[in-house]
């Protein structure tokens, strides 16, 4: 990865920094440092780390489902997901945006000998009419079988993208009568819930299992979850160990989730607010380049190529003064807002931008 893409410019002395590369950046603060620490432990391979178990519980609660099994990444969680729902052979189809196409490095091709197929989703938003015309449920001895539609909510390259529910309705019940499950990569579910206030729920019960992380914006330091029937996490729990994601005295990881869930979920929506502030200056100054309104949560994507720009000339002038971002594209750049950014690093980066973006040219420090 090069220095413009990663974000790590050279920033000059005494320049404030706000690293808006990933939410992923999030440190676990001392207080969930100290619970960690206390946290009880056993061996989670064989289901008695009761810290885990806790979590589990309290996560498949929230969310509606039945059971949940702890994971150490996103991608362990989508991959758990999609290969309990497609056959060796079989086909996933998502959008063209899709973590689970774009970033998990043809895991599910690699590991479960699953093929894929995408529609185009203009920002990321679901079509459910492109998904159904995409799929094969009848292709009998001549067409790869589409057996599991995957979405994702809210959608990272999207921009931070949040899925109407009743569009995730649609979707649920036409694949259903067609015989295909639903996986929500639910990442950043927790943005969207709080982005709209609905219920975690009325989300999770539009697919049959569902991942969310806790270190993202949540800001524990490691571990994701899949939830679902507990006969599909019984199910889970064999191909985590095969895909070498068995795990011990797990719970120090785990409670630093159960500390994130009980005292650092609500405030998702200071991240979202100062995201919206920059991306309202940001279009004050430059038309053209994003537009507010599809500002839904933390995620700001900027089409920088209408302002003259590159994308990776973008991300390294913006990086030398101090504002870390990652180039999505040729004439694309997306910048993530997390709880280690406040508001003079948000007002920094707003000036940042818009003075990059005003000059109508690539001018370089």
């Amino acid at each position: 990865m090069s220095a413009a893409t990663s974000g790590t410019a050279t920033v000059a002395p005494g320049t404030t920094t706000a690293d808006l590369r990933s939410d992923t950046l999030t440190r676990p603060s001392e207080a969930m440092r100290h619970a960690m620490a206390h946290a009880p432990v056993g061996d989670d391979v064989y289901a008695e780390d009761p810290t885990v178990l806790a979590l589990q519980r309290e996560v498949a609660e929230l969310l509606g489902h039945e059971d949940a099994l702890f994971t150490p990444t996103g991608s362990m969680a989508n991959q758990l997901g999609v290969r309990l729902h497609v056959a060796p052979g079989a086909e996933l189809i998502a959008d063209d945006l899709a973590h689970v196409l774009r970033a998990e490095l043809g895991a599910a091709a690699v590991l479960s000998g699953i093929s894929a197929r995408s529609w185009h989703a203009t920002n990321g938003l679901l079509d459910v009419d492109a998904a159904m015309a995409l799929a094969v449920t009848d292709g009998g001895a001549y067409q790869v079988g589409t057996t599991c539609v995957v979405v994702e909510n809210t959608h990272n390259f999207g921009g931070g993208t949040v899925q109407p529910l009743e569009t995730m309705q649609e979707l649920h019940r036409r694949a259903h009568e067609r015989g295909m499950a639903v996986h929500l990569d639910g990442a950043r579910l927790w943005n969207a819930h709080v982005a709209t206030g609905i219920p975690l729920a009325e989300y999770a019960a539009c697919a049959d299992t569902v991942s969310v992380c806790l270190s993202k914006g949540l800001g524990a330091p490691v571990g994701s979850l899949l939830v679902g029937s507990a006969e599909h996490m019984e199910q889970a729990r064999v191909w985590r160990k095969r895909f070498g994601g068995g795990m011990r005295q797990v719970g120090i990881l785990a409670e630093g989730g159960r500390y994130a869930l009980a005292h650092q979920l609500e405030r998702l929506a200071d991240d979202h607010a100062r995201c919206r502030r920059v991306a309202e200056a940001v279009a004050a100054s430059r038309p053209g380049v994003v537009d507010p309104a599809a500002v839904h949560t933390n995620i700001l994507v900027l089409q920088v190529a209408a302002a003259g720009w590159t994308g990776a000339d973008f991300i390294a002038a913006a990086g030398e003064r101090g504002v870390l971002g990652y180039a999505t594209g040729p004439g694309s750049v997306r910048f993530v807002w997390h709880l280690d950014v406040d508001d003079a690093q948000t007002d920094h980066a707003a000036g940042v931008l818009t003075e990059l973006l005003s000059a109508g040219e690539p001018q370089r420090a």
